[in-house]
């Protein structure tokens, strides 16, 4: 990460404590929002996969995500996926690798807690930072789903195989 030799960097479980400041977080870098019930549900069912990013004891990110039983892209059928919902960080930490290193670690737990077969998220097709760091981090494009978004805007779905046989789906073409 590239921080400041003086800031105190750590990523961890986030707690009911923490709320507060993830609302605010994504009210100020995301346009969905959603009511605190929402995160209060996530927060009690999958607590060791919803991750903060804190510097000096200040929480500035945050990655939601979620178990769910589902479709596959990787393989026919359903399986047990991850489902990263929300990833945020304040604008002025971005850069550092504070995503990556939430990323990293729900990756982690999904995989060796959850088992996992794959993991799923959902990204504006516009937002290529993201797209570069989801791919970095071995997720593909695997859908379009036109306007996903409540202002119109396309997603991409995207997709990480952690099954130990390989995906056979294809990426989507991009467009």
């Amino acid at each position: 990460m590239t921080m400041d030799a003086n800031e105190y960097v750590k990523i961890r479980p986030a707690t009911k404590d923490d709320l507060d400041d993830i609302i605010a977080i994504n009210i100020e870098c995301l346009p969905e929002h959603y009511p605190y019930s929402f995160w209060l549900e996530h927060l009690e069912k999958w607590s060791d996969v919803f991750y903060v990013a804190e510097v000096n004891g200040r929480i500035v990110g945050y990655l939601l995500s979620r178990i769910e039983e589902g479709a596959t892209f990787c393989k026919s059928g359903k399986g047990r996926v991850g489902h990263i919902v929300s990833v945020a960080v304040k604008e002025e930490y971005r850069g550092r690798g504070l995503a990556t290193a939430m990323l990293s670690a729900v990756i982690y737990v999904l995989q060796n807690v959850y088992n996992v077969e794959e993991i799923h998220l959902e990204v504006r097709i516009s937002n290529t930072k993201a797209i570069r760091l989801y791919e970095k981090l071995g997720f593909i494009r695997m859908a379009q789903v036109r306007s996903y978004y409540l202002d119109g805007e396309d997603s991409y779905i995207m997709v990480k195989n952690l099954a130990p046989t390989p995906c056979r789906a294809k990426s989507v073409e991009y467009l």
